[in-house]
């Protein structure tokens, strides 16, 4: 497939230092399944139709929803967008109805800056 998107090597050097260590087992293919994790989000696909090429999509969710918990996307995130001292900013005007259960995510540990600079206020 064509339409498939896959993280470049450049792209993954760039967030590999905030890859938590592996212990015991090493990980899958990191470069498959970040490519796959961002193809299920940027697509708004459910898990379970996430292309083969990518593994098992209870791998992608796995380790989606464990680097979630431990904030290491969000860390990958704001250390990126300090780094680069953007020049110019794009908002995205997109919307979505969220499920009513949605609001509960972050008190489940989804995001966890979020949840600390809801407690710190």
């Amino acid at each position: 497939m064509s339409d498939l998107f896959w993280l470049s090597d450049r792209q993954l050097s760039l967030i590999e230092p905030y890859f938590p260590l592996s212990h015991g087992i090493p990980r899958t293919n990191d470069q498959r399944v970040l490519s796959g994790i961002i193809h299920v989000i940027k697509n708004g696909l459910r898990w379970r139709d996430a292309p083969a090429d990518y593994g098992p999509h209870k791998t992608l969710y796995n380790r989606f929803v464990r680097w979630s918990r431990l904030g290491i996307f969000d860390r990958i995130f704001s250390e990126l967008a300090a780094e680069s001292n953007p020049t110019t900013l794009q908002i995205d005007a997109t919307h979505i109805k969220a499920h009513r259960t949605a609001c509960s995510l972050s008190k489940k540990g989804m995001f966890p800056a979020i949840l600390a600079a809801q407690k710190a206020a």
